[in-house]
């Protein structure tokens, strides 16, 4: 009989293997009319602008330009899409919480997401990224009553984790873990991860690579 560690091992060789293989930028989306018909499950990345986003997930499929990385926050202006391999969608969606941007453009990116996230069937988990020195804002926390509401299932990634210190990111993952405990639609793991250093991006891959089409189907 397999150990949960053998299991783990397993669950993290699925995930290097499913990120290894191709990922193609799908197209970019200012409408749900835009967004393309599909069969593939989609996991959807938000978060608060200059969060890490775009690092992240250029760290998770190992390309250094995927998703484009600024230093100014709010660039994303649409919902970007990746095809990972044939077998899931990968959602890139605009930063939020963020006000130099005009009002009207602020306006119809938060029509554009909660559209998404409310009404898209395929959508099978969003991970919520939350910068792991700062935890939960009000901007965030309206966003899981939110999801709560659409019974959108989604999970809490911290990023820049290499700039916590040990003690304060177990702290965090705690007090944001209770949080979560409060919410319905809430994943219960938080996962720690790093763009920089790569710690929990393999955990995380294994966490997505569970929700893909099986690869014998595609």
């Amino acid at each position: 009989m397999p150990s949960e560690a053998t299991s783990d091992e397993d669950l993290i060789e699925a995930g290097r293997l499913l990120f290894a293989g191709p990922c193609d930028f799908v197209t970019g989306v200012a409408d749900l009319g835009g967004l393309p018909a599909t069969d593939l499950p989609e996991v959807a990345f938000a978060g608060r602008s200059n969060v890490g986003k775009s690092s992240l997930i250029n760290a998770l499929t190992g390309r250094k330009a995927l998703a484009r990385v600024s230093q100014t926050p709010g660039r994303t202006r649409q919902l970007n899409l990746f095809d990972l391999g044939g077998r899931l969608m990968l959602v890139d969606l605009p930063g939020y919480g963020y006000a130099r941007a005009p009002k009207s453009e602020i306006a119809a990116w938060t029509r554009l997401v909660r559209a998404y996230l409310k009404g898209r069937a395929a959508l099978r988990r969003l991970c919520l990224l939350v910068d792991a020195r700062h935890g939960l804002k009000d901007s965030d926390l309206e966003l899981m009553a939110m999801l709560d509401d659409a019974a959108v299932v989604y999970q809490v990634v911290l990023t820049k984790a290499d700039k916590a210190k040990a003690g304060e990111l177990s702290a965090m993952r705690a007090r944001i873990a209770g949080t979560l405990a409060r919410h319905v639609a809430a994943h219960p793991d938080v996962v720690a991860t790093s763009a920089r250093t790569a710690a929990g991006v393999a955990d995380l891959r294994a966490a997505i690579a569970a929700l893909a089409s099986p690869a014998e189907l595609r």
